[in-house]
């Protein structure tokens, strides 16, 4: 297809969705609060619909007060009956795919229903305003002319039952529209390859004589796939290798940790970073400018929000309010109910709104990784802005990192313990520690007052990881690519222990 008309093709499809997205973003709460009558009227005659009597809800009051809060766990019994093909159990139409996911909170797998219309009316949707948002600021974008180069975790989807499960990638590319594979690389036989290291080598050999203009995936294992691209080609710069690579569509974990580290390969000042915040229960929020890392908050994609206020959350007083009930600059735990039939559900993830006009967030943590053994309540986002701090000040870089608490033995105080891999070591690890400790102080105050005269926190130890030592580790326990993450913060030492081990 001719360019010019990929371009008028896509600039017509991007009018029509802007008066869409204008209208939540003037009544945001009211297109919320439709939202979810049309998920209680559709789901009305399901066995959930018939258990909570969705019938004769007429108030979000009543809504709230009959519908427990759940999480997977809450939802699981439920979610096998409909693996092994029962029907019209949480949703109305067939659920024909599960989302297989990892969960770094919890061994065990997830099975997270993808309804057809979760897949169409949220993921697909999803990227095609992302694409929308994108060209709307960037009017000279050529970003047609070539192809973008996705990188997924995704596996084969396997069937049983007359459904079937895999990665939530592996099910979007196997149900892409036929004119989505001309538009990317790599194939989708390699991109469903299950042996990762295997697939790494055959995505670089698919994609180096590609005209690649966006990428898109998880900024860890992206690095990973780029930094082979360039030992391959023996170049310094993405940009020997494909000219025209203009943006790069990123999420799944914080890109703090690694931006400097992708400049150095996209030395370009006028190259574009476009954050998504996606997951297997649905696809929540977009950046809708280009120079800022806030997320604009999707309400029209079958999926209705409210939020448990962090410093309630998990206690007897725990508060639940919708979306026009939160406040500026608070953290808050994401509570879903979804065109997939998830009810009330927990997805484990906390944010934080940079602004309530029109509603945008940042991702500001798991409910579950944080270290609050102390009262310190330390969450990722404090520990992610202030590596990223002192990472520019001791000019050195970090592949990846985990913490977790020393518990408190006879009179010796607690303490944080840090196992991070340099890509480049700082200079003086004890100077590195002094100004990261500072750092952290003066990005949460209830850590500064813990470690304040030492009086219940003794500062940071700080073990430094051999070289490809997380890899060894994901690798071992079969979690290589895409969705997996390493757990950056935890209350327990299970994950530290098993990696310090593996350290020595």
């Amino acid at each position: 297809m001719p360019i010019p008309l990929v371009n008028s093709i896509a600039s017509w499809f991007l009018k029509k969705r802007f008066h869409q997205i204008e209208l939540f973003l003037k009544y945001p709460n009211e297109v919320q609060e439709e939202l979810l009558f049309g998920l209680i009227e559709t789901a009305k005659d399901t066995e959930i619909g018939k258990l909570y009597d969705f019938s004769s809800i007429k108030s979000y009051k009543e809504f709230a007060e009959r519908i427990p809060i759940k999480n997977y766990e809450g939802h699981k019994d439920l979610i096998e009956r409909s693996r092994l093909g029962e029907n019209n159990i949480f949703w109305p139409s067939p659920i024909k795919w599960f989302a297989k996911s990892s969960g770094t909170t919890n061994a065990k797998s997830k099975f997270i229903p993808v309804s057809t219309e979760s897949l169409i009316d949220c993921h697909y949707a999803a990227s095609k305003d992302l694409l929308c948002m994108y060209l709307n600021n960037n009017e000279g974008s050529q970003l047609f002319t070539g192809k973008s180069l996705r990188l997924g975790g995704s596996k084969e989807l396997y069937k049983e039952n007359g459904t079937a499960f895999g990665d939530l990638s592996a099910i979007l590319i196997d149900n892409m529209p036929f004119w989505a594979e001309f538009s990317s690389t790599p194939s989708s036989k390699v991109s469903l390859m299950s042996e990762w290291e295997t697939k790494m080598a055959a995505i670089v050999n698919e994609t180096i004589n590609e005209n690649v203009t966006s990428l898109a995936g998880v900024p860890s294992w992206m690095l990973v796939l780029l930094n082979n691209v360039l030992d391959k080609t023996g170049k310094t710069s993405l940009f020997d290798i494909w000219p025209n690579l203009e943006v790069y569509f990123h999420g799944g974990v914080s890109f703090n940790p690694y931006i400097e580290q992708y400049r150095n390969i996209l030395p370009k000042k006028d190259f574009k970073y476009y954050e998504i915040y996606n997951a297997s229960e649905g696809f929540f929020a977009i950046q809708d400018q280009n120079h800022s890392s806030e997320l604009l908050l999707m309400l029209d994609y079958g999926i209705f929000y409210e939020f448990i206020p962090m410093e309630t959350h998990g206690t007897p007083n725990q508060k639940v309010i919708p979306l026009s009930e939160v406040e500026k600059n608070k953290n808050y735990a994401v509570i879903i109910s979804t065109n997939a039939g998830l009810w009330r559900y927990k997805i484990g993830d906390t944010v934080r709104f940079t602004s309530i006009s029109p509603y945008r967030i940042k991702v500001s943590g798991r409910t579950r990784h944080h270290i609050n053994v102390f009262g310190e309540e330390l969450i990722i986002e404090n520990a992610e802005n202030a590596l990223k701090k002192v990472c520019k000040k001791t000019e050195s870089e970090i592949v990846d990192y985990t913490a977790a608490p020393i518990f408190m033995e006879g009179k010796e105080k607690g303490a944080h313990e840090w196992l991070i891999e340099f890509k480049t070591p700082p200079k003086d690890i004890d100077y590195f520690n002094e100004l990261f400790d500072n750092a952290l102080k003066s990005l949460n105050s209830d850590y500064e007052a813990k470690r304040y005269n030492n009086i219940t926190l003794n500062k940071p130890k700080i073990n430094i990881a051999r070289n490809q030592l997380f890899y060894d580790w994901l690798k071992q326990n079969d979690k290589l690519g895409g969705q997996h993450k390493v757990p950056r913060l935890s209350n327990t030492r299970d994950y530290i222990e098993d990696l310090l081990k593996l350290n020595h």
